[in-house]
């Protein structure tokens, strides 16, 4: 078990060392000469680490954003954190050992899976499958589930996410990036779905769709044409504005050292430092990982496609994803004080899914309902994903997890399948 562990936590959870290791697979497959493949794999790690590192000043500043914005408005509930879950089902129920096995398990049903199938896909986003590992580990204990049957029905059940996520939404992936080279490896699937269904209902059709990539300015503000410089002018304002409801009393103890709202205006700035440097990096894990994995797809699984995670796709609309993050926030917020109304718990706004999620679903919004499609299904989005976490509270409170719940709408989705249809029926047999 100490060996299984250290895979898990030195490799598989490390996603920059399992594409590194996927594309070394792929180009020794291809025969590849000692510099190519040297060559190849150090620049896919590189490619993910400089996405990574981009992502987490995203991250940073949203969490000063998520801080303010909570004391600005006066918000509590309920924040959602698939992260605490895994912690207290680890450490107060004693399921690391069987998440483990089960994220191993998802890993090799996925392979299994697209081997012997047309769905070709093979899931690359390891801290996604350690989540989905987590739900369906402590819902299928809660069913009853032990040993090896609760490992292989979590892992059977993951893998299936694994594949047929990627391949449900291709036809639509396949639109934004213009081939199968690659597909999108993110347990927010059914939300962004969700979003392009409610996009193509409600959106502009035909030739009256105009893409929000295609925005004609006047000549004095043709300089918002630049992603960076229109993400900064929607950014700043909404940084400063939040940070003047906080107050410069609560202001003063995140920025100690600086003027409150001088501070905000930095974090502006350092959240359209962090988009430069991640869609820098998804440029150059693309160039890398595509070319390495046609080795796989000859020898492993023919035809195999890699499915990565969301921010590869943000390059192909970045205007997109940032009317999918700000009308995501909206859907979240209406959420927030709606659900209530009908008995459900208040689900606190995430920033972080707000961005990654909210702005993967704007461009899949975009793409089927123009503009007007991305704003409206941007707002029913935000409300969806507040909807399927707040639907998980009662039955987390069931099981001992007190005011708990996940993000990550298909995780939940899982989590709910366990919980309304497995679960019963195992409780007959």
């Amino acid at each position: 078990m100490g060996f299984i562990n250290f895979i898990i936590e030195n490799i598989l959870t490390q996603a920059a060392i399992t594409i590194g290791l996927v594309a070394l697979l792929g180009l020794v497959l291809q025969r590849k000469s000692f510099g190519q493949v040297l060559s190849g794999t150090f620049k896919t790690i590189l490619g993910f680490m400089i996405l990574s590192a981009g992502a987490g000043v995203i991250v940073n500043s949203l969490v000063y954003f998520g801080k303010i914005f909570q004391e600005g408005f006066k918000i509590q509930g309920i924040i959602p954190s698939i992260e605490a879950i895994n912690g207290q089902a680890i450490n107060q129920i004693g399921l690391g050992r069987a998440i483990a096995l089960t994220f191993l398990a998802i890993f090799v049903f996925n392979i299994i899976i697209a081997r012997f199938t047309k769905y070709k896909y093979i899931f690359l986003t390891g801290q996604a499958i350690l989540w989905m590992a987590t739900m369906t580990t402590v819902f299928g204990y809660a069913a009853g589930l032990r040993g090896p049957v609760l490992i292989l029905v979590g892992g059977f059940v993951g893998g299936i996410f694994a594949v047929f996520m990627p391949a449900i939404i291709q036809p639509l992936t396949r639109k934004i990036i213009g081939s199968d080279d690659i597909a999108l490896g993110h347990f927010c699937t059914i939300g962004y779905l969700f979003e392009a269904w409610v996009a193509k209902i409600f959106g502009e059709k035909g030739e009256n769709k105009k893409s929000i990539e295609d925005i004609h300015l006047p000549e004095k503000l043709q300089f918002l044409q630049d992603t960076y410089l229109s993400v900064m002018v929607v950014m700043v304002p909404l940084y400063i504005i939040t940070a003047l409801f906080a107050g410069e009393e609560f202001g003063r103890t995140l920025s100690p050292n600086i003027n409150y709202v001088m501070y905000a205006f930095i974090q502006a700035i350092q959240f359209v430092v962090g988009v430069y440097v991640l869609l820098s990096g998804v440029r150059l894990l693309l160039a890398e990982i595509v070319p390495a994995f046609k080795g796989i797809a000859m020898k492993i699984v023919p035809d195999a496609i890699p499915a990565l995670d969301c921010p590869v796709l943000f390059p192909y609309s970045p205007n997109a994803v940032i009317l999918g993050f700000i009308t995501t926030t909206i859907g979240t917020l209406l959420a927030m004080f709606i659900l209530p109304f009908f008995g459900l718990a208040v689900i606190l706004p995430g920033m972080l899914t707000n961005f990654f999620a909210g702005g993967t679903a704007g461009i899949y919004g975009n793409l089927t309902g123009g503009r007007r499609g991305a704003i409206i299904g941007g707002i029913a989005h935000g409300f969806f994903i507040q909807l399927l976490p707040a639907l998980l509270v009662p039955i987390f409170n069931h099981l001992g997890f007190i005011n708990a719940t996940a993000t990550d709408v298909d995780t939940v989705a899982a989590a709910l399948l366990y919980a309304w249809i497995l679960s019963p029926i195992l409780k007959v047999f």
